[in-house]
């Protein structure tokens, strides 16, 4: 007879497969704790993480089809179109049409644009240095080069395959 309440035992898993989920937790859990220093950052400014990626990808790259900010700060067709419409009521985007697609448009930072984002990106900048000092610089360097090779790697895996169930545990020589 089970106890009211208690849970039946959870099947013991594999070593690769606990690794792995474990990393995927520990990784998800530093992934959110940054992300709060992230949006503190430009939250004091007035700004979202979105309205914030775009002016800071402006101002990094200059000005920039619509469609390489969608994929550079990594959102949506209808979501990039509302950010740099928030962004253009405020004055600190304008759109101007490609001349050789008039179907496309650039995004480019306007003066008060380039001056807030010039103001802000210094101290958001500090701030992440901050909170990534845990690592050391080679630390640092390291864990860029293994989170790039896993996401590379993740994005080339299609997502949804049945074989996973089966695939042995790879020795990661696969990935380049």
């Amino acid at each position: 007879m089970k106890a009211k309440g208690v849970q039946p035992r959870a099947e013991v898993m594999d070593p690769p497969t606990a690794r792995a989920l474990k990393l995927w937790v520990v990784l998800a859990r530093a992934a959110a704790a940054l992300e709060e220093h992230d949006k503190a950052s430009v939250a004091a400014h007035g700004l979202t993480r979105g309205e914030f990626a775009v002016l800071e990808a402006l101002l990094h790259k200059g000005p920039m089809l619509l469609r390489d900010v969608r994929s550079r700060i990594l959102v949506s067709s209808g979501g990039i179109t509302y950010l740099v419409d928030r962004l253009a009521e405020q004055g600190l985007v304008e759109r101007r049409i490609c001349p050789s697609d008039r179907r496309a448009f650039y995004v480019h930072l306007t003066d008060a644009g380039r001056s807030m984002i010039e103001e802000v990106f210094p101290p958001h900048a500090r701030r992440i240095r901050a909170a990534l000092a845990g690592l050391s610089a080679a630390e640092q360097r390291r864990a860029t080069d293994l989170l790039r090779k896993l996401g590379r790697y993740a994005a080339e895996t299609p997502p949804a395959l049945p074989e996973y169930d089966a695939r042995p545990e790879s020795d990661g020589s696969a990935v380049a």
